[in-house]
């Protein structure tokens, strides 16, 4: 058979099942059949060796042609089965755009958390640097940097979660403020606050939890006097509270300060004439405070003739309690949506209507 009429008959079948490939990869292997190393067009060439040296050229050039042919109909037949495919997956994915829109539910801060931001910007208004600290912690930056030694009763095993004999579980974010006097090695002034979590062994019930929220805040510079202390808690408590609260003073005990006062805000549901939130009394416990005992500012190298400070502390569950009127602390950490859901701002609500 002349190899002209041989060149012929591949290309005729070429054409049929290129038209026949019902795929991509159907093509892909006809492509292979034709045009790949073993291929009908490449075995035509193994012919070139027999022919005559005048005739080579012509051979040549008519092999390019029906590889030519092949190539423009397996690329024509390829764009084909590629918007068949296409068209196919649009048709499976469509989208009826007249169907009603879903609701996205967006989530909103959590209540505790707003407290705790409300408080720092509070005091970052103030110029209180915010720092944080280890929540597992070394016994004697928990305790002895803090006058609390080895016999005292807050030491007890049974009020902390020790993991080794000197290691524990923070119980208040006091050793943030130890470790900050340190590092300043005896050079004023410090003005902090020390948000984060802290644990001590305690019954959960309504008001009690083995995990809750502190901010502590240390204050240490020449002149400081309780009067600062108690125009800061003032203006705290009016922040946080509303500007016609007042506050009162009374003594009180901490180790690792002294004076020590337990501070009291004029109830903001009665105004102090006495109610269910105050028991009664017209006053509210906030937080525990007082002027660092000079201990601890020599363990942390301060002169205490020279510095002297006021550190608070407060719980933000107990405050996220009285703003929002919460009876059970365990609300904070059930992750109930029900509960969440109710102290959605009016912003919040807005930004998911705009969301719809």
């Amino acid at each position: 058979m002349e190899q002209t009429e041989v060149m012929s008959k591949i290309v005729q079948q070429a054409h049929i099942d290129i038209n026949e490939a019902a795929d991509e990869k159907a093509l892909q292997d006809v492509k292979v059949k034709y045009l790949g190393k073993k291929g009908s067009v490449t075995g035509l060439m193994k012919h070139m060796k027999d022919l005559p040296k005048e005739e080579k050229p012509a051979y040549g050039q008519k092999v390019n042609e029906v590889r030519q042919q092949i190539e423009k109909e397996i690329a024509e037949r390829q764009e084909v089965l590629e918007t068949e495919r296409l068209n196919k997956q649009l048709e499976a994915e469509s989208i009826d755009v007249t169907l009603p829109g879903r609701q996205i539910k967006l989530g909103a801060k959590h209540p505790l958390t707003r407290t705790i931001e409300e408080i720092e910007d509070l005091f970052l208004g103030l110029g209180y640097e915010i720092v944080n600290g280890y929540e597992v912690e070394q016994d004697y930056y928990n305790f002895e940097a803090l006058n609390l030694p080895k016999s005292h009763p807050a030491r007890d095993m049974q009020d902390s979660f020790y993991i080794e004999d000197e290691i524990l579980m923070r119980t208040h974010t006091s050793p943030v403020q130890a470790r900050t006097l340190e590092k300043k090695k005896g050079k004023g002034p410090v003005k902090i606050i020390c948000p984060g979590k802290v644990y001590r062994r305690d019954s959960d019930d309504a008001t009690h939890s083995h995990q809750f929220t502190q901010i502590e805040g240390l204050v240490v510079a020449e002149n400081i006097k309780m009067s600062d202390l108690k125009g800061t808690l003032e203006l705290v408590a009016k922040a946080l509270f509303g500007e016609e609260r007042e506050i009162r003073l009374r003594p009180s005990y901490f180790p690792f300060t002294e004076p020590s006062v337990e501070v009291d805000v004029s109830c903001f549901k009665c105004g102090g004439e006495g109610c269910n939130v105050c028991k009664q009394s017209g006053w509210i416990e906030i937080l525990g405070s007082g002027m660092v005992h000079p201990n601890v500012l020599e363990m942390a190298g301060f002169d205490s003739n020279k510095y002297t400070g006021f550190a608070f502390g407060m719980g933000p569950d107990r405050i996220a309690m009285l703003k929002y009127g919460i009876e059970d602390i365990r609300h904070f950490y059930t992750n109930d949506v029900r509960f969440l859901e109710q102290f959605k701002s009016v912003e919040d609500r807005g930004d998911e209507n705009a969301r719809i």
